[in-house]
Formats: structure tokens, C-alpha cells, sequence
């Protein structure tokens, strides 16, 4: 046998020595690179407009549950933390993406009863008030969308998700540490609080006066609610005692409810509509949703070719300007959001056909305004309202909800039976149509939309608010995806709101030499008071993950 040269040899060992030491260096690096930043997760997050609902939601996530687990637990908090906004009395719009980038909607929003009252539109209030009675009560579909959800994408026990708000809505809660405390103390909504069942009955009252600081809000009647659903079902609500108890209080009120439509009540699956945004694909939820008005915005601004440098000097109020031409030709199509489950032909397609883009981008001028009926408007009312949660868990799934109840507290009808505070939605029927069905949903703002890019990176979005829901969801994916701005100060960036009357509305804060800029290219400023625009979205991006809650409802995300 040959002897090995020494010499051979030891530079074989060099070189061993070397390729591992270089391949070291490469891991080392690579965990570098692969560190998230301070504030960002590795493997899963919450948003929800309250740090309490997003930290349930997390810890269900921990717990083994998927993003859908993390969302009905987020939203069910919300219903006690924020319950001027949603709750189980009223609807919700979800788009689910998942592990295999499948993307459909379940649309569980409230209906029309087979029963209303005649020429109901007769009683809509012309300005942004508050509508007021049982008349505008709609079929509640959340349950029934928990449960269709759940079923299909949900780890946990179905009783769990219900465990944290059970316990929360019986022992109570500070009112100091809420943001409805704020609210309360707003003349319009305090007016109307204590001129409702809500204070008689001492649920946001105290001697009569609404909750204050050192006050400890209860929902001990909704906590026993909540406990029996939790034990047995949505049927409890849709088919048992909690839904008969409901409607006998419906009944009190002067409302036309019947067990028959809460038995009847479906939860609707369809395909999320999928836009095109340069390298992001928006997927989105059709008609009645807003979906297709936030997709008409964003199609019509990626137009004009954003950059960072939008921002600058003259090119800032230029692309303002750009922005509430888009959202007054959005104002102009809203009446061409319409139930296309029920009203077939009325799908509002185009408004984010490639075509129909390009006609209303040569409508826009570059150096002025014009009136109401160059966009097509017909003015209407104005109003806020909802929540919105989003979700991303370890696994891939991904949830955009948007719940509500519509207007502040659904315009107070409460159930004292079961503690549920109901909803008003048949309002939103209001200057958007003409006539309404049974079984048709209103139309809606609410846009709870998933993007994915070519590079894998996914984005979850949406928004509360009310009319406000399209700009303040469309400003933070422009801020973000093409002005360059983090995603927490995209969600902070002041909005302008183009209300229904095309009036220019700036919310406090937003830069005034712009303000003065768009001014004097004719825009005419409205008075809208009620900024309650939040945004919540998580963000995925090689492999690091940022949560973000709207700071305007004092909103922090929870991840791990």
C-alpha cells in the first residue's frame, strides 16, 4: 500500500478546516439575517383595536389554535372592551387565506327579516344621525359565521374561544382602561345611552349617568348568554332558548323579527375577487361588501406611479389631489354596490375593470375640482362604526374580519333577556337604494382584504369606521406599499375623508400647506367631526412578522 504524503495531507486537512469554518460563517450569518426586529414576531400575530383582545387572541394562538381560533376569540372580546362597535348581535364580513393560498370569503352579515316595515327608507334620517328603533334591526348572522368558520379551520374546542370574555364579562373591567370612556362622554352618544334600555337597566349607567372613571363595567346577563352558547352551539342562539328569549324582547321593542329567520339564516362562501397591485395580488370580499370600491381606489391610484418622492413639496398635493378625485368618482359608484347574491346583474365588476380605470383617469384633471354630478353623486348620510381583526398565524392562515353591529351600540336596542345589544344595519339601506328585500344584506364599507406578493410577503388589512373604512384602509396600503413608510406610521398618517356629499374632510394633524395646496385647486371642506378611523394589519416578510393596531382607539398588537 502507498504511503500518503504528509504534505498531501495536511492540506487536506486545511482545507477541511476551511469549508467548515466558511460554512459556519454562512449559518452564523444566515441566523444574523434571520433575526426580526425589535418589536416584530417570528411565528405568529394578532391585531385588534384593544391590547386586551389581541393578547386573548394570541394566547389562543399558543394554545394550539389557527388564526381562525385567534380571531373569533379576538372578536368575542371585543364585544365586551368595545361594545359600541360589534358583538353577537350583529354580522361580520371574513377572508380567509390559506396554507395553500386559497383565498374565500364568508359573509355572515345581517339581513333582511322576512317581515319589515313598510316603506322602511321613509324613516332614514337625511344627515349623520344615529337611527333609532327596532324597524332597522337586522337578522344576526355572527354566530352562525363562528360556527361555519370554526368548523372548518378552527384547532380548538369551540367552547374555549368563549372562556376569556365569559370571565371578562362577568367580573368586570375598569372603564378608565377602555376607550369607550371616551366615548361615553361624547355629547351625542352619551344623549343617547341615557335615553336607552343601555342605562335604565344600569349596563353603561350608573344612577342613571353614564360610566365614568372608578366604574367597572359588567355584562353579567351576556356572560351566562355566552356560557350557554359556548356549551351548546350556535343552535343555542339560532334554534333554542337564547334565540326565543331574543325575539321576545324584539317583539317588546316593536320589531319584526321571527324565530323563523334566525332559523333560516345561512352563512354565505364565495371566491374573494383578486386584483392586481404591481408585484401584490388584493384579494378581496364582492358586493355588498366595500371590497370593490377599496380595489377601484387602489387600481386608479397605482395610475399615477407613486414613489417615495409623492411626498415631496408640490408632488405631495398633487398626489392628494389624485387621492379625492379617486374618492369622489368611489362616492359616485356606491350605489352600484348592491347584494349580487340576490341581485343578479348587480355584481359592480367594473369598477376594477382595467378599462373602466382608464375611462374615470382621463376624467381626472390635474389642476382642478369639478361638481357633484361630474362623479355621479347623489349625496347621502354619513356614519361610523365596526371593528376589524387581523390575523396570521404559524402555520400560514390568514384572517382579515371585520365585524359589527353598524351604528354606536346598533343605536342601543338591547335584549334585556339575553344581554345582547343588537344591531341596527337595515339603516345602511339608507341613500344607498331604493327599495329593499327579504333576505338582502346592505351595503357596506367594510374591506377586510389579504394581499400576497410575487416574493411571498403577505399582508393583512382592514378597517372600522363606518364610511370611513375605504380611505383610511386604501391611505395605509398606499403610505406602505408604495410611499415607502413603515406600517405603523402608514396607520398613523392623517387621512382626508371625502364624505358623502363630496365635501373634503382633513382629519386633525394633516399637513396644512397640503390642506391649503388642495383648497385652492377648488376642493370644498366639509365639518365632519368623528376621525374613527382604525386600521389594524400584520405583515409577514422574509420570515419576520409586524403587527400593527391603530393607536386612535388606543389599539396594540400581540404576536410571539
Amino acid at each position: 500500500m502507498a504511503k500518503c504524503n504528509p504534505w498531501l495531507l495536511c492540506c487536506f486537512v486545511v482545507v477541511c478546516l476551511t469549508c467548515v469554518v466558511s460554512l459556519v460563517c454562512v449559518w452564523v450569518a444566515s441566523l444574523e439575517g434571520g433575526r426580526c426586529s425589535s418589536g416584530s414576531f417570528r411565528r405568529a400575530a394578532v391585531s385588534a383595536d384593544s391590547h386586551r383582545c389581541s393578547d386573548i387572541g394570541r394566547i389562543m394562538l399558543q394554545q394550539g389554535g389557527s388564526a381562525v381560533d385567534g380571531a373569533i376569540a379576538a372578536l368575542l372580546c371585543t364585544s365586551v372592551v368595545n361594545p359600541q362597535s360589534m358583538g353577537i348581535g350583529g354580522g361580520s364580513i371574513v377572508t380567509i387565506r390559506n396554507k395553500t393560498g386559497g383565498v374565500q370569503v364568508y359573509n355572515f352579515r345581517e339581513t333582511v327579516p322576512r317581515s319589515f316595515k313598510p316603506n322602511l327608507l321613509n324613516d332614514c334620517f337625511k344627515d349623520a344621525r344615529i337611527n333609532i328603533g327596532s324597524q332597522w334591526i337586522g337578522v344576526p348572522g355572527e354566530l352562525r359565521g363562528y360556527e361555519a368558520i370554526h368548523k372548518r379551520y378552527g384547532k380548538l374546542p369551540w367552547a374555549k374561544l368563549f372562556e376569556p370574555t365569559v370571565k371578562l364579562a362577568r367580573a368586570g373591567l375598569p372603564v378608565s382602561e377602555l376607550y369607550l370612556a371616551r366615548l361615553l362622554n361624547h355629547p351625542l352618544v352619551k344623549g343617547l345611552v341615557e335615553n336607552s334600555p343601555l342605562c335604565s337597566l344600569q349596563i353603561l349607567c350608573k344612577n342613571n349617568t353614564v360610566l365614568s372613571k372608578g366604574d367597572i363595567l359588567k355584562f353579567t346577563k351576556l356572560a351566562d348568554t355566552m356560557e350557554t352558547i359556548a356549551e351548546w352551539g350556535a343552535d343555542a342562539f339560532y334554534m333554542g332558548k337564547i334565540g326565543q328569549d331574543l325575539i321576545q324582547d324584539i317583539e317588546a321593542a316593536g320589531g319584526t323579527l321571527k324565530m323563523e329567520d334566525l332559523k333560516s339564516y345561512q352563512v354565505r362562501e364565495q371566491d374573494a375577487w383578486t386584483v392586481p397591485l404591481g408585484d401584490f395580488q388584493m384579494h378581496l370580499p364582492p358586493p355588498p361588501a366595500g371590497g370593490a370600491l377599496l380595489g377601484f381606489i387602489l387600481k386608479l391610484m397605482k395610475e399615477f406611479s407613486l414613489t417615495p418622492n409623492s411626498l415631496d413639496g408640490d408632488h405631495k398635493i398633487q398626489m392628494y389631489h389624485h387621492f379625492i378625485e379617486a374618492l369622489k368618482f368611489a362616492n359616485g359608484q356606491k350605489r352600484t354596490i348592491r347584494d349580487s347574491f340576490l341581485r343578479k346583474g348587480q355584481s359592480a365588476h367594473h369598477l376594477i375593470d382595467s378599462s373602466f380605470i382608464s375611462r374615470i383617469k382621463k376624467m381626472i384633471s390635474s389642476n382642478r375640482t369639478h361638481d357633484n354630478h361630474y362623479y355621479n353623486v347623489t349625496p347621502s348620510s354619513d356614519h361610523v362604526g365596526t371593528t376589524h381583526v387581523s390575523v396570521l398565524d404559524e402555520d400560514g392562515l390568514a384572517v382579515s374580519a371585520t365585524s359589527t353591529i353598524n351604528q354606536v351600540f346598533g343605536g342601543a336596542m338591547y335584549s334585556p333577556k339575553t344581554g345582547i345589544i343588537l344591531n341596527n344595519e337595515l339603516s345602511d339601506f339608507c341613500g344607498r337604494a331604493d327599495t329593499v328585500s327579504t333576505g338582502e344584506q346592505p351595503p357596506s364599507s367594510m374591506t377586510p382584504v389579504i394581499l400576497e406578493s410575487k416574493s411571498g410577503e403577505l399582508f393583512v388589512i382592514g378597517g372600522s369606521g363606518g364610511s370611513l373604512i375605504p380611505t383610511a384602509v386604501a391611505s395605509s396600503i398606499i403610505h406602505h406599499l408604495w410611499l415607502g413608510r413603515n406600517l405603523k406610521d402608514a396607520i398613523a398618517a392623517p387621512i382626508v375623508f371625502v364624505d358623502s356629499k363630496n365635501n373634503v374632510n382633513f382629519e386633525p394633524g394633516f399637513d396644512e400647506s397640503v390642506k391649503n395646496g388642495l383648497l385652492g385647486l377648488g376642493h370644498k371642506e366639509g365639518d365632519w367631526k368623528f376621525f374613527l378611523n382604525v386600521v389594524s394589519a400584520v405583515k409577514k416578510e422574509k420570515g419576520c412578522i409586524v403587527a400593527e393596531s391603530d393607536k386612535r382607539k388606543m389599539g396594540v398588537a400581540s404576536g410571539y
